[in-house]
């Protein structure tokens, strides 16, 4: 579903991505893994139309989707949830909610049961500001605004930051939800090692900028994959 081929970035004159090849397929997990610094955050913000790219190609469904912004990322069906979160802390959980509406035609402006189904705290909490969630609240916030524009493609930038144990549970199961359901291609950034390598079903490790392994989990050991993101 989303293929991304040879991809370069610069931020001014530094150079940040060589040549990255990536391929995340509709009902798998694919996890980009690395240490801090390693280019993986500016990856993400590249397929989501957040940062430009300087060269290669990110192809989603056989389409060349040719340097676009944000907006038009998300109207295609990418869906980004950032490391940080970036929920608006003055408006309300449903409030929140509804800006992920600005992707779907007027007819489909409603929050679907399901949301509230895969995170049932946001309904209990509807009226509340963003800003007064906790943190683990806010993070299943960002994931479910970004499921409100039913993407095709959704990037998580490390999604157990800061967020308590019960939460990181929850999230992760609502991850292995959407994996199982065959729907959407999932790009995992994630520094939380077990998390990330008991959900993937492909890894990619990245090192200064370049894609040091890629493969099917099934093909690579705990050991290999540690040692090759903790260089």
């Amino acid at each position: 579903m989303l293929s991304v081929d040879k991809l370069t970035l610069h931020y001014g004159a530094s150079q940040i991505l060589y040549g990255i090849d990536l391929v995340a397929r509709p009902g798998a997990v694919t996890a980009v893994m690395g240490t801090n610094g390693v280019g993986k955050t500016s990856l993400l913000k590249a397929i989501a139309g957040r940062h430009p790219y300087s060269g290669g190609t990110i192809t989603l469904d056989g389409q060349e989707l040719r340097h676009l912004n944000a907006a038009q990322a998300a109207k295609s069906g990418i869906a980004y949830v950032p490391q940080g979160r970036e929920i608006f802390p003055l408006l309300t959980v449903t409030e929140n909610l509804e800006t992920g509406f600005a992707c779907l035609p007027r007819e489909q402006h409603q929050i679907p049961p399901r949301i509230y189904e895969l995170f049932p705290v946001l309904q209990q909490m509807r009226a509340r500001r963003g800003g007064d969630l906790s943190g683990g609240q806010q993070q299943q916030l960002a994931i479910a605004r970004a499921l409100i524009a039913q993407p095709r493609v959704l990037l998580l930038d490390e999604p157990t930051e800061g967020i308590q144990p019960n939460i990181i549970k929850q999230i992760g199961e609502v991850i292995k939800l959407l994996r199982d359901e065959g729907e959407i291609a999932i790009v995992l950034v994630e520094q939380f090692f077990d998390f990330a390598y008991d959900l993937a079903d492909e890894f990619v490790a990245i090192n200064r900028g370049e894609v040091r392994l890629s493969a099917p989990a099934a093909q690579v050991t705990r050991e290999k994959l540690l040692a090759e993101v903790s260089i």
